[in-house]
């Protein structure tokens, strides 16, 4: 989070509070349309440890906003359930013990529905405190919600996850859809247009500014901005394609040592990798069931190492995050394939263009070659918000870009998203670059 320390309150009314009012009650609504149709059980099933239960979700950003806000700012209030911080705290250590997070899907109570009266609960103290509160808390209602909308987005993926190991494929809203929004989410899948051949375009030289300045939102981990040099370089005009991903398949990419890093190769052997996830006979699991591969959609659910590996085979590497944010910086992080609910929660290509980049946001999390480190000068925010980006900063890589799962709005150009690099059950895809 970008450091406020001015604690002066803001008048009722003010534009700053009313904003803030209609983003949380939208951010808020959204959270529930994407579990409107969903039961119980299927809140509350967890695949694997690295993802969490739907209610989860639902009940972790209602804490965060109860914890920092209601708890820390609005005099007399009182915890709707004092056992639920013990259940819904994530990872903040200084917020006290918490419930395992590999165990989250034992948590079969409080049900779905009991989350959603909580939700509400949160969501009447927050609107009722917003127009008195000091300029820190509404700072803190900002943080919260982008931290909510980068858990839709984790709702998103877990989901598909979960679904993709039930043997009966079943999509998320298809033949269960109750209202107009969550209905868009269903629309049958069409065939991409042509995506067209990969171009290069020429990147950015010199000295170039880095990271988010201004009084713009930002997390801590995109400060502070500093200058960056960069050599000759050149970015593919597109990500790769499914169809280019097939035939580094069939040139057995996943076969031939030689294009991967050690621990990418004792990956593949480990774990049997051959595809990319949810990839099985010519076809893949979307959050609307089985689909045949589209050829000329961008690849996703790809690892780092994955990434890595046709990057070579192709004769190009990955793109340095610095290389990516220079690129992006003059175009509207608002563009392309994100989630807005205007169409089915998977990428698609764009049709080809004959000049720039395309898709660099939205449609797939881009894989750079940047570890996940700070910026010069970083310094973590007091607190138990200070634990939110800085504490990963280890052994984990820079992803750019957004992805189809990514909430409109949410995006910058200097946004830094970070994953292990064997991770790949995120929209995670890959966009070449070369010296030049």
């Amino acid at each position: 989070m970008a450091s406020q320390t001015d604690a002066s309150p803001l008048t009722a009314g003010t534009d700053d509070a009313l904003a803030l009012t209609r983003r949380f009650a939208a951010t808020r609504r959204l959270s529930l349309d994407l579990v409107a149709t969903l039961s119980d059980a299927d809140a509350s099933a967890q695949s694997m440890p690295d993802a969490s239960p739907a209610k989860w979700h639902l009940a972790h950003t209602s804490w965060f906003f109860e914890t920092f806000v209601l708890r820390d700012h609005v005099p007399g209030y009182a915890l709707f359930d004092a056992r639920y911080p013990f259940l819904f705290n994530s990872y903040y250590d200084a917020e006290g013990p918490r419930h395992a997070r590999p165990q989250r899907g034992l948590l079969t109570r409080p049900s779905l529905d009991e989350i959603r009266v909580w939700r509400a609960h949160v969501d009447t103290a927050v609107q009722s405190a917003l127009p008195d509160l000091p300029r820190a808390a509404l700072a803190l209602v900002e943080l919260g919600l982008h931290h909510e909308q980068q858990h839709q987005e984790l709702l998103l993926t877990d989901l598909k996850h979960l679904f993709a190991q039930n043997p009966l494929g079943p999509a998320a809203w298809e033949k269960r859809a109750i209202a107009n929004e969550v209905a868009q989410f269903s629309a049958p899948f069409s065939p991409s247009d042509e995506a067209g051949a990969i171009r290069w375009v020429k990147g950015a030289e010199g000295v170039v500014s880095v990271g988010q300045g201004g009084d713009d939102f930002a997390f801590d981990c995109e400060v502070p901005q500093f200058s960056a040099l960069l050599t000759p370089h050149a970015l593919a005009s597109r990500p790769v394609t499914n169809g280019e991903w097939q035939q580094f398949i069939a040139d057995g990419g996943y076969h031939t040592p030689s294009l991967w890093l050690s621990d990418g190769w004792a990956w593949v052997q480990r774990e049997d990798v051959e595809a990319p996830a949810y990839w099985r006979d010519g076809r893949q699991f979307t959050l609307s069931g089985w689909r045949d591969i589209d050829a000329h959609a961008p690849v996703t659910h790809i690892s780092f190492f994955e990434a890595d590996a046709f990057a070579s085979w192709a004769g190009a590497r990955l793109p340095t995050e610095i290389e990516w944010e220079a690129a992006a910086a003059a175009l509207d992080p608002a563009s392309g394939d994100q989630l807005d609910g205007a169409g089915p929660v998977q990428p698609s290509a764009d049709p080809a263009a004959d000049i720039g980049l395309q898709q660099m946001f939205g449609s797939v999390w881009e894989w750079t070659g940047s570890a996940y480190r700070p910026y010069p000068g970083f310094r973590a925010a007091p607190g138990a918000v200070g634990e939110y980006n800085g504490k990963f900063m280890s052994g984990q890589f820079v992803l750019r870009g957004g992805s189809c799962a990514t909430p409109r709005g949410h995006l910058r150009a200097s946004y830094r998203n970070f994953f292990y690099p064997h991770q790949r059950w995120q929209f995670t895809g890959v966009r070449l670059a070369k010296d030049l």
